[in-house]
């Protein structure tokens, strides 16, 4: 549970001890590759609080959402159509979606509510 912090933490001081830029013709790419890659995070993290975590599913869905994310942006590109768009709303909502799940859950736990309340 806390090797994904540590990673975290580790990622972040190295991101900010070192100067990195990335090339602006491979920003939009990269800013997609983080979204699908935090849509998976936090519904790696659902899934552990809801006790059906696995980890190939997870690492899985963490690859090919993030190539696939990336692979539709660089086809929008070469097209000349946004579909980069369509990668940042499909992952936007699910990451939403997953945040305020785990937010129900958290709270369910800390107050003690031992009955299922609907999720919307």
């Amino acid at each position: 549970m806390w090797l994904p912090v540590i990673g975290l933490i580790i990622g972040v001081v190295l991101g900010l001890s070192f100067e990195f830029r990335v090339p602006e013709e491979y920003s939009s790419y990269l800013s997609i590759a983080v979204l699908a890659a935090l849509d998976t995070i936090f519904g790696g993290l659902r899934a552990h609080l809801d006790n059906y975590f696995d980890i190939k599913v997870f690492m899985s869905g963490f690859f090919f959402n993030t190539l696939l994310a990336a692979g539709l942006a660089f086809l929008g590109v070469y097209m000349g159509v946004d579909l980069y768009l369509a990668a940042i709303f499909a992952f936007g909502v699910r990451l939403f979606n997953n945040i305020a799940v785990i937010r129900r859950i958290l709270i369910g736990r800390w107050f003690g509510d031992k009955e299922e309340k609907p999720l919307s």
